[in-house]
């Protein structure tokens, strides 16, 4: 089954929470398992799982608190690896490092950096690309369950029209039309297709008996997948079949019906495609009804 196609986001592409809309992406499109996998839940103990990480302390620095919500915010942002490491394996240096940050942002406020124009831009940047991810992520969470995925999935199985067959073959290639007709020759005398491709076919599936597995026919190049999509199991090609790569003797082993993917299979795929779907939508929206007015970078208005 081809995945099913929706036009690209270009509008989003284009906007400004382009940062917002990454993250939406990474957060909305991974299984449902791993969704369901909250910070706290994968990295605190089963024995501590009551522990609410917002009002636990886990350090003071001159009374003031670090509380285990940090450190777990800390870990989330580590590479997947590390964030699979045991609890009493990463705890100790990622508490470390949230002491160490909390005190490089106390002598930071200390030194009146946050009275700065350049930091306050800097942090309402980082503000408008926080609250934007969460309102893109709601948005998108709040049409985007598993019932709208399965949806979705049901229709790309319906609306599949080249879902057919595939068959399983051998294939012997030769250099020339008269090579190809020789062997030909041979197989109408009792040969062994296979011991005749290790001997003769030039082709890398040669020493594995021209064995090609299966294969679905927009798979292979159009001559190829029109002579043994003709052929009935155990039939061979009565005459050479010439691609760009040479002459081609087949044999058709079997056919069967091509099994569709499983959801859980489409369902990463689907989720990333309804995704950019909402998204361009929540935009579109935004827009309409919106006066707006375009500069070059010279200040100059654009036409």
């Amino acid at each position: 089954m081809k995945p099913t196609c929706f036009p690209h986001a270009a509008s989003v592409a284009k906007a400004a929470f382009i940062p917002a809309a990454i993250a939406v992406l990474a957060i909305l499109v991974q299984p449902a398992a791993a969704q369901q996998s909250s910070a706290a839940a994968k990295t605190v103990p089963a024995e501590q799982a009551a522990i609410d990480p917002a009002t636990t302390v886990v350090a003071t620095i001159n009374g003031e608190s670090v509380y285990l919500a940090e450190i777990l915010a800390q870990i989330q942002q580590l590479p997947q690896q590390y964030q699979q490491a045991p609890m009493e394996q990463i705890y100790p240096p990622m508490l470390d490092r949230a002491i160490d940050a909390r005190l490089i942002a106390n002598a930071a406020r200390e030194a009146g950096l946050q009275d700065r124009d350049d930091v306050k831009a800097r942090v309402a940047q980082a503000e408008a690309e926080i609250i934007s991810e969460v309102f893109l992520t709601e948005k998108v969470s709040g049409q985007m369950d598993e019932a709208a995925l399965r949806k979705r999935y049901e229709e790309s199985l319906a609306d599949s029209t080249e879902q057919g067959e595939e068959v399983k073959a051998r294939h012997i290639l030769l250099t020339t039309e008269s090579e190809a007709r020789e062997v030909i020759a041979e197989l109408k005398k009792g040969a062994d297709f296979a011991e005749l491709a290790k001997e003769k076919s030039t082709g890398p599936s040669g020493s594995n008996g021209g064995d090609l597995g299966y294969f679905a026919k927009d798979s292979m190049v159009a001559p190829f997948s029109e002579a043994a999509f003709a052929l009935k199991p155990g039939e061979t090609t009565e005459d050479p079949v010439k691609t760009q790569f040479g002459w081609h003797v087949i044999m058709v082993e079997d056919r069967r019906a091509i099994e569709p993917p499983s959801f859980e299979q489409m369902q990463p795929q689907i989720a990333q495609e309804m995704t950019r779907e909402i998204l361009t939508e929540t935009v579109q929206a935004l827009r309409e009804g919106v006066e707006i007015e375009r500069f070059g970078p010279d200040g100059s208005k654009l036409q």
